[in-house]
């Protein structure tokens, strides 16, 4: 099979033990040759997936995802979800780290972005021995995830004007979480980032570090893209997308996926007709559900429905109860930050 580059987003917290000095190269060799030798396993995985898997499907139409390898946002690595601390609104350009000169904005969030494909995510994040992997790459880099592949995903909590968020039903033909309930979601694109771009022609990371701000674009952009496509909601009725953080996908070795808070200038009236009218993607789910905010705030693992959340849609509600980015007035809520980060401890 031919391998699909894919942008991979590796929310890996780099901490590197106290007396490794190993120079870059060394290292960069060292994880190539281990990546390498997995690979040859990764052709009989694919092999064993059936051939009407939507997920698959998708992954080879598409070149998709974004990965990074470091980010300078708080988080924790071993729970499910990791997040970030803060929310930061959708910016045009890429906040530079100038190392306080004066030359501009320090960055918010800094995600270390690289390339993947569907076939190391198979024969990394999704196999049998991703455990294995992790230990591996803890004890010889000081990383457990420097040996994933670690695909970026995006997501997006949609919220209608008449205050209901917005869930879709995962088709039972798909890879992952097949029947639970879900945000809309994806990832980003790479080729997005290159207009014109021959089908033919390969993506470089070279080519993404002279592309930055473009990069970011795209990576809020396609979230809202995702809605359109899944939901069937027009970009000109979508605000724009508020960061809310990356959780961690334990089910797939933490898998990372950055959260989106969207505003839609349409009810949930509107909203559902034009869902039954059928997106592009609309194989990808079979129905749509909508929660009240009260609802979505309430929502934890005592209530019935968190059982039928798939685990993006669990971290991007704690997100969202966390950050509240529709919430102007914070201070008469009965559940803070502290509380929501309790619950994803637990």
């Amino acid at each position: 099979m031919e391998k699909e580059t894919e942008m991979e987003g590796n929310v890996a917290f780099r901490r590197r033990k106290e007396g490794l000095h190993e120079t870059k190269g060394n290292t960069d060799s060292r994880r190539a040759e281990v990546l390498r030798h997995q690979r040859d396993q990764i052709d009989e995985v694919i092999g064993e997936r059936q051939h009407n898997d939507i997920d698959l499907n998708s992954y080879k139409q598409r070149e998709g995802n974004l990965r990074d390898s470091q980010t300078s946002t708080p988080g924790c690595g071993n729970q499910d979800p990791a997040v970030g601390s803060s929310a930061a609104e959708a910016q045009p350009c890429l906040q530079r780290d100038v190392g306080g000169k004066g030359e501009g904005p320090t960055p918010i969030l800094t995600l270390r972005l690289g390339l993947t494909c569907y076939r190391d995510f198979l024969g990394t994040n999704w196999s049998q021995r991703a455990g294995e992997l992790c230990q591996r790459a803890e004890a010889e880099f000081g990383d457990p995830l420097a040996l994933l592949a670690q695909p970026l995903g995006v997501g997006g909590v949609l919220c209608t004007a008449d205050r209901q968020v917005v869930l879709i039903r995962r088709s039972q033909q798909v890879a992952e979480a097949g029947g639970l309930l879900d945000i809309p979601g994806g990832h980003p694109e790479p080729k997005a980032v290159f207009e014109g771009l021959d089908e033919m022609d390969k993506i470089r990371v070279e080519m993404l570090q002279r592309m930055e701000e473009a990069v970011v674009r795209e990576l809020f952009s396609s979230v809202c893209t995702e809605i359109r496509d899944e939901v069937n909601v027009p970009l000109c009725c979508l605000g724009e997308p508020v960061l809310m953080g990356i959780a961690l996908n334990n089910t797939s070795a933490g898998r990372p996926s950055a959260e989106f808070y969207i505003s839609c200038s349409l009810t949930s009236t509107e909203v559902r007709e034009l869902y039954w009218q059928g997106g592009v993607e609309a194989q990808e789910s079979t129905d749509i559900v909508f929660l009240s905010q009260t609802e979505v705030l309430r929502l934890d693992q005592s209530a019935p429905l968190w059982s039928e959340l798939c685990p993006s849609a669990k971290g991007a509600v704690l997100l969202y109860q966390l950050v509240l980015p529709d919430r102007e007035d914070k201070s008469n809520l009965s559940q803070t930050p502290a509380t929501a980060l309790d619950k994803i401890s637990r």
